[in-house]
């Protein structure tokens, strides 16, 4: 790569990260992480449990929002030293490191780019993903059960905690529904673009004459809320049922009724808990995730509601949204962004950010083609 070349890709970095920095607002960021830190520091921050964890959880994101940055910049500053190094001495050896460091750094600025991007009102919560096995069977169900690895493993290696708050296992093989929350800052924005139908396409190994079968399960995305959240839920529309907890196969996982299952009598939604030991940690975590649902369809009614207004009666875009095609070829495609790959054994491990980032920006460019 000519030394042109280098200059060129550095100051187009170094222009996209000043970008960055502006929509971040790094000042404003800095301020409030500072006056985190005195409210921090009071000896009576711990009176008032809840108001102490929502600071803390606040400061520690904003920490590493700015952390993440000034790395960044800071990589793409040492890059040029590098380069520069690479050039003076004419060394292949660092050359290559210079621009395999290069490709690296681009795909984080872009990452952190497409960042920036998610400015919805909750995007920066954390997120509750749900899936549920649909037609097609015991395949179905397999499915569900592969896609719910999936978000796992991007979680996982993206260093972001995940908590299952229910898992109900299929008779024969797979689940038939899964509830679990991802947390981290932005995972509700990130993901929100997952939602929708997910369609497989295989030889089935359920299936002894070894036809193909296509099987296909939902997603759904909504955000963790909040004390400052404005949803209500009156006790008297609520059922609660209690069960034991079970595994795969029927396995008794505990050895007294702690699961519990809310249904919201009014709109019908039913979430289940069983990963806490009691009956009252359970209820509480369903509850959670039974807020979150509420505030979701609340909003999704509002934003109906405003497209009928406008007399858009275009479907949603979370309706079928990806084919995962295992034969008679291998190909993951996203059905509204274009962006796919042959690899999909790679994508069932968790490598979903380029799927992520295109329909971030997919959703970006429908949401300015409304307005």
């Amino acid at each position: 790569m000519a030394a042109t070349d280098f200059d060129a890709e550095i100051k187009q970095l170094q222009a996209t990260l000043h970008t960055v920095e502006q929509v971040l607002d790094l000042p404003q960021m800095k301020a409030e992480i500072a006056d985190l830190g005195e409210q921090v520091a009071a000896p009576d921050l711990w009176d008032d449990q809840d108001n102490a964890q929502r600071i803390t959880s606040r400061l520690s994101m904003l920490q590493g929002e700015v952390e993440r940055f000034e790395v960044l910049a800071g990589r793409v500053e040492d890059l040029g030293v590098l380069a520069e190094l690479a050039q003076e001495e004419a060394d292949a050896g660092v050359l290559a490191e210079a621009e395999a460091e290069l490709v690296r750094v681009q795909k984080d600025v872009e990452a952190l780019e497409v960042r920036t991007l998610l400015s919805g009102e909750y995007d920066v919560r954390e997120a509750i993903v749900s899936i549920r096995a649909g037609a097609g069977g015991v395949d179905a169900a397999d499915f569900a059960e592969t896609l719910m690895r999936m978000y796992t493993r991007w979680a996982e290696q993206h260093k972001y905690p995940v908590e299952v708050f229910d898992v109900s296992y299929a008779e024969e093989a797979g689940i038939k529904s899964a509830e679990f929350a991802i947390h981290a800052p932005y995972a509700y924005g990130t993901l929100s673009v997952e939602a929708g139908t997910h369609r497989l396409v295989r030889i089935s190994p359920f299936d002894n004459q070894g036809r193909r079968q296509t099987s296909f399960a939902a997603v759904e995305v909504v955000p963790v809320l909040e004390q400052t959240d404005e949803i209500e839920v009156d006790e008297n529309d609520l059922r609660v049922d209690v069960f034991r907890s079970g595994g795969p196969g029927g396995q008794s996982v505990n050895t007294t009724d702690s699961a519990v299952r809310l249904t919201h009598i009014p709109t019908g939604i039913v979430v289940s808990c069983q990963n806490e030991k009691s009956q009252l940690q359970n209820k509480a975590s369903a509850m959670v995730v039974l807020k979150a649902k509420l505030l979701a369809r609340k909003k999704a009614e509002e934003a109906a509601l405003k497209k009928e207004l406008k007399g858009d009666v275009a479907a949603s875009w979370g309706d079928q949204m990806r084919n995962y095609v295992l034969n008679p070829y291998q190909i993951v495609k996203d059905l509204r962004t274009g962006f796919e790959t042959g690899n999909p054994s790679s994508v069932f491990d968790g490598d979903l950010d380029g799927f992520l980032e295109a329909g971030i920006r997919w959703r970006r460019d429908a949401e300015k083609a409304t307005k």
